[in-house]
């Protein structure tokens, strides 16, 4: 089969590394792709963003399949325009895609047919929003409405680091019209998860979950960031918790969306906060997640290529989906500066040949000549694979350290938060 998959991430690399692996696979096209995804894929240059030269892409080559990584060319409606064609596609279409493009849709969702998530209220008055939250004190959570790479999100310690956030997502406008209108949500404790299931409309299959590390430095501290490391299993979170996120989240947002006469197809991604009363949603999203995939997907036993025909063709709950016990972590090289203002194009050296126990998936990075660049925030995604959590952190780290490029950090505690609790239990 002839794939062509959307997008220029180390969440595309590693859906790519993973579909390749596939008898069933001839060729795989990316658009636009990156330095490191062309060693398995041919790079087109063409845009995530540009519906209709990726439609006319997909005619001509006569592609098979298409699948989507990012969310933006999802809510631009990339899926009901290839729909439209005949052609066959993995995402959610426009209207479902609004999951994650609204965070004011999503929590009314949740509001509506009671998935628990913390208590929100919605604005778009900067001045209302500065009033709201000092009548209910910090801490407190401030999330551009739309979408901002991940980092649309503040968790304000003090009523001045909320105000400042208003200031920035309402009157300064960091985020553009995202910020438009922002949500006001109590501060949840606890730990994060992130849990995401194939979905087909009616049928959903669970995936292994995993935990982020969205801050930018060692400890969780610094501002929020796209994603700085991953790591699955997630041991210190138990089974039945998970269990009980399916059954109160998971399953009831899936038919919220049937109730809505929303087709949902795809991906659903949910963010999780494990608070002492049960698992609640801090988002969703309606794709893979980045770097979680780097994460999830080492783990995936069955064929990826079989699991996404049978979402796009209605017949999910025919599929069976099998996951390895091994462990996978995942470290994240960004570019100094990362999530603020950063320097590109310096030569990255080290990166390894093939390897059975780690992989580098690369995520900002370009190919000129001979060497490959940087050429983004995130740059690589370093995972490794290992029996458990200690051993796939070790080899990841050790891949880590080998690769040098200017300007280079990443977090050192990336998975520690798993051992250090198991160990305490």
């Amino acid at each position: 089969m002839r794939i062509l998959v959307v997008g220029s991430g180390g969440r595309e690399h590693a859906i790519i590394w993973k579909l390749s692996q596939s008898k069933k696979v001839s060729t795989i096209f990316c658009a636009p792709g990156n330095g490191g995804i062309r060693q398995l894929a041919t790079c087109v240059p063409i845009e995530a963003t540009d519906l209709e030269g990726l439609v006319s892409f997909a005619k001509e080559k006569k592609i098979d399949l298409t699948v989507v990584g990012p969310e933006i060319p999802l809510l631009e409606g990339i899926v009901d325009r290839f729909q439209q064609e005949g052609l066959a596609i993995f995402g959610p279409c426009k209207k479902a895609a609004q999951i994650e493009g609204s965070k004011r849709f999503a929590k009314e969702m949740m509001k509506k047919y009671k998935i628990p998530t913390a208590k929100f209220r919605s604005f778009t008055n900067p001045d209302k929003a500065k009033s709201y939250i000092n009548k209910q004190g910090a801490p407190i959570v401030i999330k551009a409405d739309g979408l901002a790479a991940g980092k649309g999100v503040v968790v304000a310690g003090t009523i001045e680091e909320a105000e400042e956030a208003i200031s920035d997502a309402m009157e300064k406008q960091v985020f553009g019209d995202a910020g438009n209108t922002v949500v006001i949500e109590e501060f949840l404790q606890g730990q994060e998860i992130s849990l995401m299931a194939f979905v087909d409309g009616s049928t959903y299959k669970p995936m292994v979950v995993a935990q982020d590390h969205k801050p930018a430095f060692d400890g969780d501290e610094g501002p929020n960031t796209g994603g700085m490391g991953t790591y699955s299993p997630v041991p210190q979170i138990p089974e039945a918790v998970v269990h009980e996120a399916i059954q109160t989240i998971l399953e009831p947002m899936i038919h919220a969306f049937q109730q809505e006469k929303i087709h949902y197809q795809g991906i659903l991604y949910v963010g999780l906060m494990v608070t002492s009363d049960g698992p609640k949603v801090i988002e969703f999203n309606a794709r893979f997640g980045d770097p979680e995939t780097q994460v999830v997907l080492p783990r995936l036993q069955t064929d990826l290529l079989e699991i996404l025909l049978a979402v796009t063709e209605g017949r999910l709950d025919e599929q069976e989906v099998h996951w390895v016990e091994e462990a996978a972590v995942c470290v994240v090289m960004a570019s100094g500066g990362y999530p603020g203002a950063y320097e590109s194009g310096y030569i990255i050296s080290g990166l390894p040949r093939k390897r059975k126990d780690s992989v580098c998936f690369h995520a900002g990075t370009k190919k000129e000549g001979s060497n490959i660049l940087t050429a983004g925030g995130r740059v690589l995604a370093v995972t490794g694979l290992g029996q458990d959590l200690m051993e796939a952190r070790e080899k990841a780290y050790q891949l880590v350290k080998q690769i040098h490029f200017s300007h280079v950090y990443y977090r050192t505690d990336i998975g520690l938060k798993a051992l250090t609790t198991v160990d305490e239990s």
